[in-house]
């Protein structure tokens, strides 16, 4: 029997709104933000946009002077496990 098609988008969206209420699990150990944004082929300006913060933060992510937290550290876990998934309902 074929696996019926999923809603990813909906799937993360599902994820963080379960992590806002604190029903799931925080994530503890991210992957170098910038090799995924650099493995995905995006500027700093255009990961920055697909996360929805601004540039200067994400810098801050890379350099390792600030840690994303809630929403965007969800993101960049999808981004850095599938890559394609995230771009799909950017």
């Amino acid at each position: 029997m074929p696996k019926p098609n999923r809603d990813i988008g909906e799937e993360i969206l599902t994820g963080i709104r379960e992590l806002k209420r604190g029903e799931s699990g925080r994530i503890r150990h991210l992957p170098p933000i910038a090799a995924t944004r650099e493995r995905m082929g995006l500027s700093q300006g255009q990961f920055a946009r697909l996360l929805g913060v601004s540039v200067r933060t994400l810098q801050e992510w890379e350099q390792g002077r600030r840690a994303p937290s809630g929403a965007a550290r969800t993101l960049i876990l999808v981004a850095s496990r599938n890559p394609k998934a995230l771009l799909d309902v950017a």
